[in-house]
C-alpha cells in the first residue's frame, strides 16, 4: 500500500473514531471536544494496540506517521492562532481587576507549588534518562497551572453566563492565569532547548522578546490598519486572510528556529490582531472548523499513540492519583482561596475554582511540547492526559 492511501486510510480510521465518540458522548450532555480526546486514547497502544495489535501496527506502523505529524502540526498551528486571537479582556473586566488577579494570580501559584512538592516524588522514576530534575519539576509545575481560556468562554457562553459576575470574573480570572502559565512554559522550554546553559538561555529570551515587541509594536498596528482598509465589515478576503496565514506559520517558524514551540509564534500572531468580535467570528467560521474537525483528531491521535499502558500498572497508581490530585486540588483551593480573598462567598468561590479546572485541549497541547521538548516520557504523558 502506498504512502498516499496509506494516510487516508489513517484518516477515515482517526476522524471515524472521532465523530463516533463524539456523537456517543454528546448524548450524556459532555461537548465533541471530550469524544474526540477520548478518540485518541482508544487508537493508541492502550485499548487499540492491545485488543487488535496486528490490526494496529497496519493502520500506525511507527514509520509511517510523518504525514500525520505534519497536519497536526498544521492543525495546531491554526488553533492557536485563534487561540490567541480570542485572547480579550472581558467586558467589565477592569471593574474586577483586583478580584481577577487574586483569583487569576492564586489559581497559578498554588498548582505550581503543589507541582513542584510532586516532582521529588515523580523524577526519580519517570523522567527520561538525562532530563535533570529543575527542568522537570518546572515542566511539572507549569501544567498543574493551565487553565483553558477558550474552552471556559464555550462553557459559559453554553450556560448563558457570560454576562454574570461570576462568569465575568472567571474569564478575567482564566486570561491572567493563562498568561502567567504560557509564559513560565515558555521559560522552561527554553531553559529544555538550552540544556540549561544560561548563555543560550538569555540568548532565546532575548529573541522571544524581539519578537513579541515586533508584534505589539509593529505588527498589530499594521494590521489594525490594514483590516480597517480593506475589512472593516471584520470580513478579509481571500488575499487578505492568506496574508494573515503567512503571518501565523512565519511567526511560528520564528519561535521554532528560537528552540520554542511553533504554537507559541501562533498564538503570538493571534494576539496582535485588533479585538474585533466580526474578526474573530470570521476567523471561527473559515478556519477553526476545518482545524478542529479535520486537523485536531489527528493530533488527538497522535497523542494517544504517545500513550502506554505502563502509566496503569500497580507501580503507577500512585503517581496518577498525586498527579490528579495535584492538578484538581491546585485550581480548586488555589482559585477558590483567591475568590474567598476577593470578598466572593464560599459558593462563589469554589464555583470558580471548578471553572478555573478548565484545561480539555491547552492541557494536551502543553503535554505535547513537553513530550517533543523531551522532559516527559510516555508514562508521565499518559497521566497528564487522563
Amino acid at each position: 500500500m502506498g504512502q498516499v492511501p496509506h494516510l487516508l486510510l489513517q484518516l477515515a480510521v482517526i476522524l471515524a473514531t472521532a465523530r463516533l465518540l463524539a456523537l456517543l458522548l454528546q448524548r450524556v450532555g459532555q461537548p465533541p471536544v471530550i469524544g474526540e480526546m477520548v478518540a485518541g486514547i482508544v487508537l493508541g497502544p492502550v485499548v487499540f494496540g492491545a485488543a487488535l495489535p496486528e490490526l494496529h501496527a497496519f493502520v500506525f506502523p511507527p514509520g509511517r506517521l510523518a504525514a500525520l505529524e505534519g497536519l497536526s502540526q498544521i492543525g495546531l498551528v491554526l488553533f492557536m492562532f485563534i487561540v490567541g486571537a480570542e485572547l480579550r479582556t472581558p467586558d467589565g473586566a477592569a471593574a474586577r481587576l483586583r478580584a481577577a488577579g487574586w483569583v487569576g494570580v492564586s489559581g497559578v501559584l498554588l498548582p505550581m507549588a503543589l507541582g513542584l512538592a510532586s516532582a521529588p516524588l515523580l523524577h526519580a522514576r519517570f523522567a527520561p534518562a538525562g532530563v535533570g530534575f529543575w527542568p522537570f519539576a518546572l515542566f511539572m509545575a507549569a501544567s498543574m497551572a493551565i487553565t483553558a481560556f477558550p474552552i471556559m468562554a464555550r462553557i459559559l457562553k453554553e450556560r448563558g453566563m457570560t454576562q454574570s459576575r461570576l462568569g465575568q470574573l472567571a474569564l478575567a480570572s482564566a486570561a491572567i492565569a493563562d498568561v502567567l502559565a504560557w509564559i513560565m512554559l515558555a521559560l522552561v522550554v527554553a531553559l529544555i532547548g538550552t540544556h540549561g546553559g544560561w548563555g543560550a538561555f538569555a540568548t532565546m529570551l532575548a529573541g522571544l522578546a524581539g519578537l513579541a515587541a515586533l508584534g505589539f509594536g509593529l505588527l498589530r498596528p499594521l494590521l489594525a490598519r490594514v483590516l480597517a482598509r480593506h475589512a472593516p465589515d471584520g470580513r478579509p478576503g481571500g488575499a487578505l486572510l492568506g496574508g494573515l496565514l503567512i503571518g501565523t506559520c512565519a511567526m511560528a517558524a520564528a519561535t521554532e528556529a528560537l528552540g520554542l514551540h511553533a504554537v507559541f509564534g501562533a498564538f503570538l500572531f493571534g494576539a496582535c490582531l485588533p479585538r474585533d468580535d466580526r474578526l474573530l467570528d470570521t476567523l471561527v467560521e473559515r478556519l477553526q472548523h476545518v482545524a478542529v474537525l479535520l486537523l485536531m483528531p489527528v493530533f488527538f491521535a497522535l497523542a494517544g499513540l504517545h500513550t502506554t499502558a505502563d502509566a496503569f500498572t500497580a507501580t503507577a497508581l500512585p503517581a496518577l492519583l498525586l498527579i490528579l490530585a495535584t492538578a484538581v486540588l491546585g485550581k480548586v483551593f488555589g482559585a477558590g482561596g483567591g475568590a474567598r480573598i476577593a470578598g466572593l462567598g464560599w459558593r462563589e468561590a469554589f464555583a470558580v475554582g471548578a471553572l478555573m479546572n478548565a484545561r480539555a485541549l491547552m492541557e494536551l497541547i502543553v503535554m505535547k511540547v513537553g513530550l517533543d521538548a523531551g522532559v516527559i516520557g510516555a508514562e508521565i504523558f499518559t497521566m497528564l492526559m487522563v
